[in-house]
């Protein structure tokens, strides 16, 4: 593997040729981090955001992996390493909705497993190939090392029409707090956030029906999400401005989930 200059950064964040990843991205790259793009397939929209990070001055890889293939993860992570130099920051951003939205008596094994397989199986044993590379390596005490997990609002609040994939973002919560615990006492932070109602091709087909609920009073902030707003939040995280706070979660859903009368 490659070695990378003293003070470097790097991150992989699986899922992030679009959407809320690439959003991570841009911002992490923005703060001097060099990006290892994450995608289940090669294709266009992979390559683009590759190219558009090399376009900001940081080293860019593309890698191609389907982060459920557990058989896959060392492959991945060897691969981000050879081409970035030792990572210190794993975003896991991957995700997969439902199958079907309807009635939780409905829910089907087969959406149930694909949701837990993605979100959270393959999340938790990225995780740990990740986290037992940096316990096993010497780690510059400058740098900030981290996992960041994206899990989503339905951690709080209860969706019966996508009950399987409520069920998979509040197991992926817990896994934060398990490894902030396990890996605390050697200076390796553990962060979630919680997004909300973003704009992304997964939310496109009812972003209309969104904006006009976000207008009837859905959200305190006025509007939808965006993957910068994701973003700004994983870059205080990947750079240290919210150390103390491993285990913690932020709610980034303009108020979506605050109980109110």
């Amino acid at each position: 593997m490659s070695s990378s200059p003293a003070g470097n950064r790097a991150a992989l964040i699986t899922g992030s040729s679009r959407g809320i990843g690439k959003g991570i991205a841009l911002a992490l790259a923005g703060a001097g981090f060099d990006i290892a793009v994450n995608d289940r397939e090669g294709g266009d929209a992979l390559h683009a955001t590759v190219g558009e990070l090399l376009g900001l001055g940081v080293k860019a890889a593309a890698i191609v992996g389907d982060v459920s293939d557990i058989g896959l993860h060392e492959a991945m992570l060897d691969k981000a390493e050879d081409a970035l130099g030792p990572l210190t920051t794993l975003v896991n951003n991957a995700g997969v909705s439902v199958l079907t939205r309807g009635d939780l008596l409905d829910v089907t094994p087969e959406s149930y497993d694909r949701c837990q397989s993605v979100n959270t199986r393959g999340a938790f044993f990225l995780t740990q190939a990740f986290a037992r590379r940096l316990v096993a390596r010497e780690r510059d005490p400058d740098v900030h090392h981290c996992i960041v997990n994206i899990t989503s609002c339905n951690v709080q609040a209860v969706s019966v029409a996508r009950g399987e994939y409520c069920v998979s973002k509040a197991g992926m919560s817990m896994m934060s707090k398990l490894f902030a615990v396990r890996l605390g006492e050697i200076d390796i932070g553990a962060y979630e956030i919680q997004p909300g109602i973003i704009e992304t091709e997964m939310t496109a087909p009812v972003s209309d029906m969104y904006k006009q609920r976000i207008k009837e009073g859905l959200t305190v902030i006025q509007r939808m999400g965006l993957p910068s707003d994701i973003g700004s939040i994983a870059r205080a995280m990947a750079t240290g401005q919210l150390a103390f706070c491993t285990g913690q979660a932020v709610q980034a859903d303009g108020g979506l989930v605050i109980p109110r009368f």
